[in-house]
Order: C-alpha cells, then sequence, then structure tokens
C-alpha cells in the first residue's frame, strides 16, 4: 500500500522571503516551502506508541517562484522505511508548475528520551 500525504497551502504575507528573511522578494520564502514539505511527511510517518518523528535530512530544490496569494500543493510520499528511519519523496506545486522537490528523512524517537536530552541541554 502506498503512503502519501496532500497538503494546501496558500502563501500569506508571513510565508514570504522578505518576511522570514530568506531573501527580500514578495515571493514565497524556501525555508516556509521546506517547513510545509515537512508537515506533510509528519502526516503518514506512522510510530508505535509513545513514540514521534523527527527530521534528519532534507534535500530539495526551490526551482520556481510562486507570489502572496498563490494555492501551493504539497506532496509527500513513504518511498522506504529502514528501521527507525523513514524516507520521503516531497514536492510542492503552483497550479500544475513544480516549483520544490526532493528527498526528505526522519527519525523515529522516544518521546520522553527524547525530551529528556533536550531538557538536560537546557
Amino acid at each position: 500500500m502506498e503512503l502519501y500525504s496532500v497538503l494546501y497551502r496558500t502563501v500569506e504575507a508571513q510565508n514570504l522571503a522578505m518576511v522570514m528573511g530568506s531573501g527580500d522578494l514578495p515571493v514565497l520564502a524556501t525555508p516556509q516551502m521546506i517547513a510545509w514539505m515537512e508537515e506533510a511527511s509528519c502526516n503518514i510517518a506512522e510510530t508505535k506508541e509513545g513514540y514521534t518523528t523527527v527530521g534528519i535530512s532534507m534535500n530539495v530544490t526551490h526551482d520556481a517562484p510562486s507570489p502572496l496569494h498563490a494555492r501551493i500543493r504539497i506532496v509527500s510520499h513513504l518511498i522506504e522505511t529502514n528501521g527507525k528511519i523513514f524516507t520521503f519523496e516531497v514536492s510542492a506545486y503552483c497550479n500544475d508548475t513544480c516549483i520544490g522537490k526532493g528527498v526528505h528523512q526522519r527519525a523515529a524517537v522516544n518521546r520522553e528520551r527524547f525530551m529528556a536530552k533536550v531538557n538536560a541541554q537546557a
């Protein structure tokens, strides 16, 4: 069974490169596109009780700009599970144009142990 997730988002002012600090143009910021790709992947990374996933790798290209108010379709396909590592093929579209694509990996972690490590570093 193929697992995939599709999200739809609209480019709002807070998603622009000039607002996020990743550029000075009023276009969709690359960090926002990547965050939406992670969100889509989180939706299909199934873990056992007490576990979640954290992003460990993102290798994407941002190939075309998207203006304010554009409707963006974000797609994530789970292409491999290897132990605790989930690998996704991710892409984003503005209308029929692919604006970004790549590969994202997430690792399953025990929530309590992970947060205990984080809090010990604080």
